[in-house]
């Protein structure tokens, strides 16, 4: 089966431009209404963020306004998980009583920049409807060249007894146990304080070289007989401990880890001395299989037949947890191996092919820097739609109750805004929600394409009721609770209200496309495909669909053509030197 796959997978081809017709009619007409789309955002050294310092008042505003450009960016793809290095190297970005600030932030160890980091990340990743979780690199300590640096708070000193020397590097000892107690102190810290969604475990293993690791004495003094087997042992422990911990002050937070891209050779294809369980002490999927991750994000930085065995072999292994590959587009860069698009399109596609729980890509800058136009394929193709998160039915299976009471509001500048009555949950994580629009008689929300707006933390949505009315669109919203389960929307209770007609779970407006066309002037095409444009001045126009994607641009003429876009809505927008876009009219094909 694996083999097929591949042959069917190497039929594929991919190029970086997708026309009108594909953006619409293509790939992400299949996209899932639920997987992982993660990134990692790696604080360590300033690699992805932050790029400013943190060491002035200018400085910190610098380093804010970066974040927020970068969750855009995200956003503009519709990325729907952040893993933001939170826990460096025995170093934080957060105010922690166990250890300093990292360096990264202000340019100094131990010093704090002046405002909380991860709050701010929380909060913004939340307004554009993402979730946040806390990256914690666990076993990696610093280098020994930045003790002194550290002084006195550096876990060398604090916790002399728990850290290992190995080379140039301090190392966690995985064989104490109080090791396990330290490492979730941090991480029931972390998730006793701060809104999170998740905390992600990195290096929850014993180091590459992990022969020269210096555990004989500890080995021989725990009378174990299998030294392999009591470092996967010592590496489980810790993971338990941080689950149930964590489990037991909020149990929707999502734990989970990125383990080695390989758990063990396959009966065809060997790992080459590189996986999980025999080369780091790894047990992941055995952690799938005693509930102690929610997920897994595999470190599969390959291609070829070092990737879809693989790939499918954590598939068959997720015992009904997302498994979600991390992919290497850095090896894109032609600094690295200057891969092409198509070696990270063609695993985007077997992927999804296997219904595998998600994708996730190391690291953020090579994404939001589009190399090689990976960007531009995420936004215009493979995630022309947003998607949720799994849910994590496991832990919870109970859905919120349907938001009621809903009304509708005015506002200055045309726009409208829908208001509910917020939903209730059996747990006290809080209810978000999804809004979703549809010209059916009754909206499908199990369609991606019908979703467009996700984790929504207020109890309000604005729109533009000119596109809503044009064609008798309803929304719909559906609260959801922190475990992702999704309310259900009631049997329609409808209330007559002029063109509206509210129901219970969601709204819809009614007039047909003539008697909008009367009220709002809408553009009607010409046979032959023109369009004339209203006098504006303008340089360029742009042609969008609905959800706001460009399909067409150019200068602003007073006739255009439009008769190659296939039938549907769209609008038309002034396109300004900075890439401001206007709505100016609407019109259907």
């Amino acid at each position: 089966m694996h083999t097929l796959f591949i042959i069917l997978l190497l039929t594929f081809t991919t190029t970086q431009e997708a026309s009108a017709h594909d953006v619409l009619l293509g790939a992400e007409k299949n996209s899932p209404k639920r997987e992982s789309r993660a990134v990692w955002i790696t604080t360590l050294g300033g690699l992805d963020w932050p790029k400013n310092s943190a060491f002035t008042a200018a400085g910190r505003e610098r380093q804010k306004n970066e974040l927020c450009r970068l969750l855009d960016q995200l956003k503009e793809i519709n990325i729907n998980t952040v893993f933001l290095q939170t826990r460096v190297r025995a170093s934080v970005i957060y105010p922690s009583k166990y250890e300093p600030w990292d360096i990264a932030l202000t340019g100094h160890w131990n010093t704090d920049p002046g405002y909380d980091p991860l709050q701010f990340a929380i909060e913004e990743c939340h307004k554009r409807g993402m979730e946040l979780h806390a990256w914690v690199v666990t076993i990696p300590a610093y280098k020994v060249s930045q003790a002194k640096g550290m002084g006195r708070s550096g876990i060398h000193v604090k916790k002399h007894n728990l850290v290992k020397r190995v080379g140039e590097q301090y190392f966690m000892d995985p064989s104490r146990t109080e090791t396990a107690d330290y490492l979730s102190n941090i991480c029931t810290e972390i998730a006793g304080r701060y809104d999170i969604d998740g905390i992600h475990f990195d290096y929850i293993r014993y180091p590459e070289d992990a022969g020269s690791f210096p555990d004989a004495d500890a080995f021989k003094k725990s009378g174990a007989k299998n030294k392999a087997q009591w470092r996967r042992n010592n590496i489980t422990r810790i993971v338990r401990k941080i689950y149930k911990d964590v489990k037991s002050i909020k149990p929707w937070i999502r734990m989970s880890c990125s383990p080695v891209g390989k758990y063990r050779d396959l009966s065809r294809y060997p790992s080459k001395g590189w996986n999980c369980y025999d080369a780091v002490y790894q047990d992941a999927q055995g952690w799938l299989k005693e509930g102690i991750q929610d997920a897994l994000y595999p470190m599969m930085y390959f291609k070829g037949n070092h990737f879809y065995p693989f790939a499918a072999d954590w598939q068959e292994q997720e015992n009904g947890r997302p498994v979600a590959p991390g992919l290497g587009i850095y090896f894109m860069s032609p600094s690295e191996k200057n891969w092409p698009l198509s070696d990270i399109t063609n695993e985007l596609h077997y992927l999804r092919t296997i219904n595998i729980g998600g994708q996730a890509y190391f690291r953020c800058k090579f994404l939001t820097d589009n190399t090689k136009g990976l960007y531009d394929y995420l936004k215009n193709t493979f995630y022309a739609y947003p998607a949720l998160t799994p849910a994590a039915t496991w832990l919870d299976n109970v859905p919120p109750t349907p938001p009621s009471n809903f009304r509708t509001e005015s506002l200055p500048d045309g726009m409208e805004r829908l208001c509910w009555d917020a939903s209730t949950d059996n747990s006290d994580g809080g209810v978000r929600y999804n809004v979703y629009v549809g010209d059916e008689s009754y909206v499908n929300t199990s369609k991606a394409e019908n979703l467009v707006a996700t984790a929504l933390q207020e109890t309000s949505y604005t729109y533009n009721p000119r596109w809503l009315k044009a064609n008798g669109l309803r929304i719909v919203v559906r609260a959801m609770d922190r475990f992702g389960n999704e309310s259900v929307v009631e049997g329609e209770k409808e209330q007559a209200d002029d063109d509206t007609d509210f129901v219970a779970g969601g709204y819809f407006g009614g007039p047909d496309f003539s008697v909008f066309s009367k009220r709002y002037g809408c553009i009607e095409p010409e046979p032959n495909g023109d369009i004339l444009l209203p006098k504006r001045e303008t340089e360029m126009y742009a042609i969008t669909d609905m959800q706001g994607r460009i399909l067409k641009t150019g200068f602003y003429l007073r006739k255009v053509n439009v008769s190659k876009l296939p039938s549907g809505w769209y609008q038309l927008r002034t396109l300004d030197k900075k890439g401001s876009r206007r709505i100016l009219e609407f019109w259907k094909r």
